[in-house]
């Protein structure tokens, strides 16, 4: 039983809202988020940025800066740039493109439910990096960027998708990323109705968004331990629900900043023993599950290890991220913590290959390493054995947009 709640939403004004939504302040170059938050002065951005042109500066993560952040969000809503609704609403936001298109509900999820482990999480999260977030939260007292949460598929929560999708938007707005926005407010009792129905979902699969998670149930159990008054919306946190069908995930690809010396010919000798080598024509994606793609020395080459090399009892252990590190980057290159070597980078699936041949061929990399995709199948056998996934196995879409429906934790 999922438990979700609705929510006042705490959103922009209609003619305003393609002005406000933005995505996360860290996905844009320092060029164009400097350009974004000169020309425009109703970015989510200043929030985020609140200090953005002033000649004394807090420190970064410090509580004096997430007070200003505090105090920039709520001159948004005195000047009427952001408005709460009056009753609670599950709100449901549909992202299209010419490609694609994913559908699914803005909601609070159940801290207690996380606690309980029907929440599944498949990703280990860094203490240092919750502790930020936690101590943000307990400043600024609100959500702004929604969890990424799954879940499999259910009739009656599509039949509420389609019913609202027929009709007008609340809002309507295309971003210069070529998406299509759309939010609908789901009227007091079809809320109700949608929350009744996730009960019949024994579980929600985080599938972006472990660290905000994470700091939200930090911060709702500091709250009880404590013994703060606590609002009812703390022992919830802001995410977006998805039928497990519609998201789509790309690989992380690699990139090897130096061989120690290991030429092609060196290479492929070793790889020999481990599984079969096949010289391809050009640039293109693996096929199939296992099938590794390799760009060296101008040649392109297709490695498949040998079926005796996988555990296929281990969930984690027949993703190719994990095969990748366990047979190639360990044990020829040295290379044993992902988190912390300087020798990798990581290029999202929905990158251009051509990025990494340039890569490869400025010399600025030797090798870059293609992947197949993993599955939701996948990640769903990772979270039920209580596993993590290597970093870096998953680009996951839908990305969302911050400062659409923001949730407050404080009533």
């Amino acid at each position: 039983m999922a438990k979700i709640r609705a929510f006042k939403a705490i959103r922009p004004v209609r003619d305003k809202v393609h002005l406000v939504a933005t995505r996360p302040y860290y996905s844009y170059k320092k060029n164009v988020l400097k350009a974004k938050l000169e020309d425009n002065p109703f970015t989510f951005l200043h929030i985020i940025n609140p200090e953005f042109g002033a000649t004394i500066k807090t420190k970064p993560n410090s509580v004096e800066r997430f007070a200003q952040v505090r105090h920039k969000f709520e001159l948004f809503k005195q000047r009427g740039i952001l408005i709460e609704d009056q009753a609670a609403h599950i709100y449901i936001y549909r992202q299209s493109n010419e490609n694609q298109s994913f559908t699914g509900f803005f909601a609070g999820v159940s801290v207690a439910d996380y606690l309980d482990g029907k929440i599944k999480i498949h990703e280990e999260t860094l203490t240092a990096r919750e502790d930020v977030f936690t101590k943000y939260l307990e400043v600024v007292g609100f959500n702004a960027e929604p969890v990424l949460m799954t879940y499999e598929s259910q009739p009656d929560l599509q039949a509420f998708l389609d019913q609202y999708t027929q009709t007008r938007a609340e809002y309507e707005f295309t971003t210069t990323d070529c998406i299509k926005h759309e939010i609908w407010l789901v009227s007091p009792s079809d809320s109700q109705a949608i929350c009744a129905s996730f009960e019949n979902v024994a579980a929600l699969y985080i599938a972006d968004g472990h660290h905000r998670s994470a700091s939200s149930v930090r911060y709702a159990q500091k709250l009880s331990e404590s013994k703060q008054q606590s609002h009812a919306a703390a022992q919830f946190f802001l995410s977006y629900l998805v039928d497990e069908k519609t998201v789509q995930i790309a690989p992380f690809h690699r990139l090897l900043k130096s061989t120690n010396g290991l030429d092609l010919k060196g290479f492929q000798t070793i790889l020999a023993n481990e599984g079969e080598i096949e010289q391809l024509k050009g640039a293109c994606l693996p096929e199939k599950k296992h099938d590794i793609h390799i760009y060296m020395e101008q040649t392109w080459f297709k490695f498949k290890p040998n079926l005796h090399f996988i555990n296929d009892q281990d969930p984690v252990e027949t993703l190719d991220s994990f095969i990748l590190s366990d047979l190639i980057l360990k044990p020829i290159f040295g290379i044993t913590d992902l988190k912390t070597t300087d020798q990798v980078a990581f290029i999202p699936g929905n990158e251009p290959i051509e990025k990494m041949i340039e890569a490869v061929d400025n010399k600025k990399f030797q090798v870059a390493f293609l992947l197949h995709p993993a599955t939701m199948s996948d990640v769903k056998k990772v979270a039920d054995a209580g596993l993590n996934m290597p970093p870096k196995s998953t680009w996951v879409e839908p990305k969302l947009r911050s400062g659409l429906t923001i949730y407050s934790l404080e009533h």
